[in-house]
């Protein structure tokens, strides 16, 4: 009888604990969300900003608070060289100097003073356009496939398929260049490809390959996408 009330008594001391313990847990903090980017608009001709300079202008971004949000940072990006700046903003907008007739992408990634976790947006193209400019350069075509940092397994018939999307302001685009090797040089593969896609390019396993696409417009305006890299097995 004795042993069995001892029982009783250390499972209630057991449960008591437990119990204490459970509520003590703090809640997990809520995660920011992605903000939705306002201004400049998806491949828009940006008209709007004040001008600096013959060569720059101030744009001013705007974005909307997705939730559970304190701060952001707009990131904007050249597309001609490739540069980035980070700008820091407590509120939904903020403004950035750009050159001018350059095209640039930009995302707002979300932050909060809660939680260490962050939100990045969806990322928009704009073009920040400037004097006597009536036709305008393709934006640099990206989601190249096979993306930058992939290993891909070579299929029997040896032959892959590269892929990637163009845009242009003045949907004008009429066709692509690939250049494609084993070296970071990337030499020219094949020229005037009509669709963003080209099937049954020849790879070697155990091999790095590179490649990048320069598209062209009917103006013969052009641009060039990054280099992306990847590997196969």
């Amino acid at each position: 009888m004795r042993y069995s009330f001892l029982l009783i008594v250390l499972s209630l001391l057991i449960a008591g604990c437990t119990g204490k313990h459970t509520d003590n847990v703090s809640p997990t903090p809520p995660a920011p969300k992605s903000a939705i980017l306002v201004f400049p608009a998806q491949n828009a001709v940006c008209v709007s900003g004040a001008v600096v300079s013959q060569l720059n202008s101030t744009i001013q971004f705007h974005w909307n608070d997705g939730g559970n949000s304190d701060s952001y940072t707009v990131v904007v990006k050249n597309l001609l060289t490739g540069d980035t700046l980070a700008t820091a903003a407590a509120g939904n907008s903020a403004n950035v100097i750009v050159s001018r007739n350059t095209p640039y992408s930009w995302y707002v990634v979300s932050k909060s003073n809660q939680s260490s976790s962050t939100a990045k947006s969806e990322t928009w193209k704009f073009y920040n356009s400037g004097d006597g400019i009536t036709t305008y350069a393709p934006f640099p075509a990206d989601n190249l496939s096979p993306a930058m940092g992939r290993i891909i397994t070579v299929p029997s018939s040896g032959g892959i398929t590269l892929s990637w999307q163009g845009g242009s302001v003045d949907n004008d685009i009429v066709d692509y260049d690939l250049y494609f090797g084993t070296t970071a040089s990337t030499p020219l593969y094949k020229s005037h490809i009509k669709s963003p896609t080209i099937s049954n390019v020849s790879v070697n396993p155990s091999t790095t390959y590179y490649w990048k696409i320069v598209t062209r417009d009917s103006n013969n305006n052009t641009s060039t996408s990054d280099v992306a890299e990847f590997k196969t097995n």
